[in-house]
């Protein structure tokens, strides 16, 4: 069995000795990181849930996938970056083999919940801009198909955490929370599979969805300009009500706001999963370096960055966070979240294509 010490999230390669001291220095510099990290993500998806709820009448399509996606989120500060921080200040795990199986189950399902809250989120943008129809057809259930797809899928991924961990004694009247692996090719099909499910594949079918989403905007500005008379002028969206040959402003909004999530969790995630694989397949990885530490540190301010987005893309940031001390006003003002559309993102992205 080889020493595998969670000292983050469900698969950290942080691999020691068992008796081995450690740093206190960047013990210290992971305590304050993850209290922030926790703080941050309880206090602003708590509050945005508070907010959504306080608009429950409201109701629309992408403030119920925000609601899951913010769910998913406080999960992943009190069952993967709490524990994680207890973990740091004792050294060592303190509890049962249950508590410590339970531990990791919860690290790796709020992994799991709040990727593919982020990929049901843009698969739904997909279907509203590429088949409006058939989305309009379709009658309103009373259970959300994909969030409970996501969930299931978030508590289903997680159980081998359940088998790989357990409490065992690392030396002679130590016990830690630690994984045992078939040798030699356990650790990398581990690693390799839980990047693969939780991160490659999510991601391809998001830039996917949103590569379509662009070309079908693109394709409707298009005709909608030779419809004009060709002149090939960008013309104005002038109110909320305005759309971009057939696509709302509401539906553009929500899809430039799902592209900006989308990036925050690349950002967020990719040092992460590459400093893993890195790890187990090179033997002469810099594992213990503090650079190593940091970068796995730094993948749970994707749970902070998603309620910032929202409420960024939302219009008000401030007026949102007050109307949990004050009644919700009925002033023309205050809007529905999906009434939003700008054609930036696709002049973005034709200036992309235009360039090369």
């Amino acid at each position: 069995m080889y020493p595998f010490n969670a000292s983050f999230s469900n698969f950290s390669l942080m691999m020691e000795v068992a008796d081995m001291p450690r740093d206190e220095n960047l013990a210290k510099v992971e305590i304050a990181l993850l209290s922030v990290i926790f703080v941050s993500a309880a206090i602003l998806n708590t509050g945005l849930l508070l907010v959504l709820w306080k608009r429950r009448k409201q109701v629309s399509k992408m403030r119920v996938l925000v609601f899951h996606l913010c769910v998913a989120d406080l999960v992943v500060a009190f069952f993967q970056v709490c524990p994680q921080l207890m973990w740091d200040i004792t050294d060592r795990f303190i509890g049962p083999d249950l508590v410590c199986r339970l531990v990791k189950y919860l690290q790796v399902v709020g992994m799991f919940a709040s990727t593919y809250m982020i990929v049901v989120m843009t698969i739904d943008r997909y279907q509203a801009i590429c088949n409006p129809m058939v989305k309009f057809q379709r009658r309103r259930k009373r259970w959300n198909i994909p969030v409970c797809i996501a969930w299931a899928i978030s508590l289903v991924g997680g159980l081998p955490q359940i088998f790989i961990f357990s409490r065992v004694q690392v030396a002679p009247g130590v016990f830690d929370c630690w994984a045992d692996f078939i040798q030699p090719w356990g650790l990398k099909t581990y690693i390799t599979w839980t990047t693969m499910v939780i991160f490659v594949l999510p991601i391809l079918t998001v830039v996917v969805c949103q590569v379509r989403i662009c070309r079908a905007i693109q394709n409707n500005l298009y005709l909608k300009t030779h419809q004009d008379g060709g002149s090939g002028v960008a013309f104005q969206l002038p109110s909320r009500t305005s759309s971009v040959a057939g696509v709302s402003k509401a539906r553009i909004k929500t899809v430039k706001m799902t592209v900006i999530i989308v990036l925050a969790y690349i950002i967020c995630w990719t040092p992460f999963f590459t400093v893993q694989l890195w790890s187990v397949w090179d033997k002469d990885a810099p594992t213990e370096t503090a650079t190593f530490t940091i970068l796995m540190l730094l993948a749970s301010l994707n749970s902070c960055a998603n309620p910032c987005i929202y409420l960024l893309f939302n219009g008000q940031l401030p007026n949102k966070l007050t109307v949990l001390c004050r009644r919700p006003s009925n002033r023309k003002d205050s809007i529905n979240y999906e009434a939003t559309v700008v054609s930036s993102l696709y002049m973005s992205f034709k200036s992309i294509s235009d360039s090369k």
